[in-house]
């Protein structure tokens, strides 16, 4: 594939549906270590995208095992969690707790503790050690890693224990520091910001030398390789999905009138959410009756909280947190209008998500935004992002018209359903796992694995083979 988005319909392999030949034979299962150095499965993606890719790449006969930091992902049946504890400075129940030194026990915890000390984002660089350091006594028990954006000094490491390693990199996390600290009020909060994203100086060292990454958009392929220097030719395209079983359509629940929808998992500036706020006291003013519920929790940092009550939306927004999937799903359901006011997204598993669930979408032209949502006015209503005003706009189109609300509501569904399935995320990536390991020269046909356990059952220890020689 050659750093080419993957097209639907394109030919893509998986363990347990006639495995792909590769040039001498059919593939075999692998065996995949996933890293997430955190996976919280209820705030930001880095949760939803291990717990379903994971399961589906399981589910094509591979053994998968998920190495995690706190707080840890929820995962399905048939793929192993293994933990990798640290000292969990934002563990929700005590954050910045100050006896944490007190949990120290490694000198990779003290270098965590001293790294948040000088207000340094630890977890990316730490966890990496520490699964590096894992990988030392499990180094033949993998055919492969794959790294969820934590991009760090560690998967060099594990690289030079012999074995390959490749990532997933959802977007470049400079558009994140850009925006917070364009939006930072005070000279403390910026030198906090400044410090807190120091990890990206690591990452635009790291992942240049990655020899292989997935990534979500065109988009966010081209925006890597301007703002961190990854070759483009070493970034492949692979979707993420969405679950069209638990999200989908529930024409037994009648729609709220009036009721707007949006995810806000992660309150920062990139998300928009104060932007959409300014939208929705537009349409107060205006005389229409309506509701935002926002699935997420506000931070008071973000100044969302205070733009509420400036803006005389007490009692019109409602944030909801800690609700199972099944009660989102219920909630996009009461929707009329599903919105995604992102100044940028890699991806943006919220706008797949209401298109999964027959909601009609308005959202921005931020980042990969309108290459998930499709062509405006077909599969969504799309904006300028940080205009309220054209927010407002779209979204009082789109209430006044029952008709385009479904029609744009049945297409964007249908779309999902072509392109953004994680059953097909999977395959993509299952594909670029077995292009990677023949790159280098590592066999990934059954019969060269029949041929290892005959091997081993002789008395050879179990070993890698690369390009015709062997790694203990």
């Amino acid at each position: 594939m050659s750093g080419q988005q993957l097209q639907p319909g394109m030919p893509m392999s998986g363990a347990n549906e006639s495995p792909a030949a590769s040039p001498v034979g059919p593939r075999r299962p692998l065996r995949i270590a996933f890293l997430t150095y955190r996976g919280n499965p209820t705030t930001g993606g880095q949760g939803v995208y291990t717990r379903h890719l994971t399961r589906e790449i399981a589910a094509l006969g591979h053994h998968v095992e998920v190495l995690s930091g706190p707080p840890y992902p929820e995962l399905d049946p048939g793929v192993k969690l293994v933990k990798i504890p640290s000292l969990d400075f934002y563990r929700s129940d005590n954050p910045l707790r100050k006896t944490a030194f007190l949990d120290i026990r490694s000198d990779i915890d003290l270098l965590e503790y001293l790294m948040l000390c000088t207000a340094s984002f630890p977890e990316p660089l730490t966890f990496s050690l520490r699964a590096a350091r894992w990988f030392k006594d499990h180094v033949n028990d993998f055919d492969i890693v794959h790294d969820n954006q934590c991009l760090a000094w560690g998967l060099l490491q594990t690289e030079k224990l012999g074995l390959p390693v490749m990532a997933t990199f959802h977007h470049p996390i400079t558009v994140d520091r850009e925006l917070d600290l364009a939006h930072a009020t005070t000279r403390r909060r910026r030198m906090s910001l400044r410090r807190f994203y120091g990890f990206l100086r690591m990452q635009k060292k790291v992942a240049p030398r990655l020899k292989r990454i997935i990534t979500v958009s065109s988009s966010s392929r081209k925006d890597i390789a301007a703002q961190m220097g990854v070759p483009l030719e070493t970034m492949h395209v692979v979707p993420v999905g969405v679950d069209v079983e638990r999200f989908r359509p529930l024409p037994e629940i009648a729609n709220v009138p009036g009721r707007l929808m949006t995810t806000a998992s992660a309150d920062v500036p990139m998300k928009g959410l104060n932007h959409l706020l300014e939208a929705v006291a537009k349409l107060v003013r205006d005389g229409r009756q309506v509701e935002l519920v926002v699935i997420g929790k506000p931070r008071p940092e973000s100044g969302a909280l205070k733009n509420i009550s400036r803006l005389g939306l007490d009692g019109v927004v409602r944030f909801v947190s800690g609700v199972t999937d099944q009660r989102i799903v219920e909630l996009y359901a009461e929707a009329e209008v599903a919105v995604v006011p992102s100044l940028y997204e890699g991806f943006s598993l919220p706008a797949v998500e209401a298109m999964a669930c027959g909601v009609p979408l308005v959202g921005t032209t931020g980042g990969a935004i309108p290459e998930v949502a499709g062509t405006s006015g077909e599969t969504a209503l799309l904006v300028r992002p940080a205009d309220p005003d054209a927010l407002a706009g779209a979204l009082a189109q789109m209430l006044d018209s029952p008709e385009m609300r479904e029609r744009i509501g049945n297409a964007g569904r249908a779309r999902v359903m072509e392109k953004f399935t994680w059953r097909a995320c999977a395959l993509g990536t299952v594909e670029q796992y077995y292009e990677y390991l023949e790159s280098l020269g590592r066999s990934t046909t059954a019969a060269a694995a029949d041929r290892a356990a005959g091997a081993a059952e002789g008395g050879a220890e179990p070993a890698l083979a690369v390009a015709g020689t062997e790694v203990h």
